[in-house]
């Protein structure tokens, strides 16, 4: 039981990032295409360079849907999430961190540590990350 995506849109255009270069547009791309909707929505998608545009674009009331991340639309007051991407109808969206030397030292390593800890767990949770 599809959505009716394009009676949503109203002949106006779905926001996202471009599918080929922009992660989250490969994500969409991804989940649409897995859901059976990306055929039906293709000619309504307006790719643009990032999430922040995107948002932008829908935030002003430029375009009707858009798809960002649940992070950046939570914190935009003039949007509302209608609906997310079920789990498993994209990759999984990771962002790493790593350090470089191994016997990194000051101001990185104080930073590394911080990324680790509980503290900065609560700030991931505050905002709608979720540690792995």
């Amino acid at each position: 039981n599809k959505p009716d995506i394009l009676k949503v849109l109203n002949g106006g255009k779905l926001v996202m990032g471009a599918p080929e270069s922009v992660p989250a547009g490969k994500y969409a791309k991804e989940a649409f295409i897995k859901l059976g909707l990306w055929n039906q929505i293709e000619k309504q998608v307006a790719a643009v360079e990032n999430v922040r545009v995107a948002l932008a674009f829908v935030s002003r009331g430029e375009a009707p849907l858009g798809v960002v991340f649940e992070t950046d639309a939570k914190a935009d007051k003039n949007v509302k999430i209608v609906s997310v991407f079920p789990d498993g109808s994209h990759d999984t969206i990771v962002y790493p961190i790593v350090m470089i030397k191994t016997n990194a030292t000051g101001e990185a390593k104080k930073l590394y540590e911080f990324l680790l800890s509980p503290d900065a767990t609560v700030v991931y949770e505050k905002y709608g990350f979720k540690r792995k």
